[in-house]
């Protein structure tokens, strides 16, 4: 009499088991789910909390973002530390600063959902990254497809993401040296992907001092700038060509970019100054100092970026000065 009671206890704990395990979809190969990446970073309504960690640092934020009438809403407030919050309605973006010390966004998630660019990259036929199926998982809750991008060669970093099921979003990810190393990561531990989100929690809560700026785009892709003159490189990564220049107060700058990895040269004469040299790096964020002596004048040449160090040594060392009375003189 028992023997049905039991039948019917197995059949129950397998359906179960399927339903945690997920949707049953068609396979799809790694360049169809890199593709569904950048439609559901915007796409996509969710609140939750992501942690972020860049080498020994861990930042904790709480995140809202909302696809409505075709603009994207989003708001980041940090959790730990200095506070900060983020506030974006389509190309807006307010900043509320803390009274003690400052919070910029780029730093704080170059590999999150909010870096747009990140995912408008991942274009699913770039020549300088194999992509990969690892199978599944499941991170806050949700079943995860997990790819990897494989670097070709040791100039770049590799990365490993993991997708919602169902959305395609980004919900977790890795950037990887050579050696298999995780050098920065991103994961949400909570999540609730939803159909829509109140207005109220758009709305800017924080005290401090307020910034506004406009983005260049809602697609995250700002225009590419000349060359600067007077200075050259002698060398770069294959695969790497002019991007966009980032926007910092070191002066003038150029970008370079193979489709997903980017880094930064500046050049600055120092005059006296005795500026350090070498490389340092958080996370997988390189900065190489490298002085450069050319027609009596000294100059500081500075590569940032997400590279390994031999690869910014390198750049950097390659670096020639021409006419030093135009260094920094953008050419139209």
């Amino acid at each position: 009499m028992k023997w049905p009671a039991r039948k019917f206890t197995v059949t129950a704990l397998v359906v179960w088991l399927l339903a945690m395990a997920g949707p049953v979809r068609a396979e799809e190969t790694a360049e169809e789910w890199l593709a569904r990446l950048g439609p559901a970073l915007n796409m996509t309504t969710y609140r939750g909390v992501m942690a972020y960690t860049r080498g020994d640092q861990v930042s904790a934020m709480r995140v809202a973002h909302r696809y409505q009438n075709g603009h994207v809403e989003e708001r980041l407030v940090q959790l730990d530390g200095a506070s900060g919050e983020f506030v974006r309605k389509g190309a807006e973006v307010i900043c509320v600063l803390p009274d003690r010390g400052r919070v910029q966004l780029e730093p704080v998630m170059p590999s999150g959902p909010f870096a747009e660019a990140f995912a408008n990259r991942l274009v699913p036929d770039n020549p300088w990254y194999r992509p990969e199926l690892l199978g599944d998982d499941r991170v806050a809750g949700y079943p995860a497809k997990v790819l990897a991008l494989n670097a070709r060669d040791s100039r770049r970093y590799s990365y490993r993401l993991w997708l919602e099921y169902q959305s395609g979003l980004l919900l977790k990810s890795h950037v990887r040296s050579a050696s298999g190393e995780v050098l920065e990561s991103f994961q949400f531990t909570d999540l609730e992907i939803t159909d829509t989100l109140p207005d109220s929690e758009f709305e800017v809560r924080g005290n401090g001092r307020e910034i506004a700026a406009l983005l260049a785009s809602e697609s995250g892709e700002p225009a590419v700038k000349p060359m600067p003159s007077g200075w050259q490189l002698g060398w770069m990564p294959e695969g790497f060509v002019p991007a966009a220049v980032p926007r910092v107060g070191r002066g003038p700058a150029m970008a370079f970019s193979d489709g997903l990895s980017a880094f930064s040269v500046f050049v600055e004469p120092v005059g006296g100054l005795n500026m350090p040299t070498g490389a340092s790096r958080i996370g997988a964020t390189t900065a190489y100092m490298h002085r450069l002596v050319a027609n009596d004048e000294v100059y500081l040449v500075t590569v940032v970026g997400e590279i390994p160090p031999e690869t910014a040594m390198q750049v950097a060392q390659s670096v020639t000065v021409g006419d030093t009375a135009s260094v920094g003189v953008v050419q139209p």
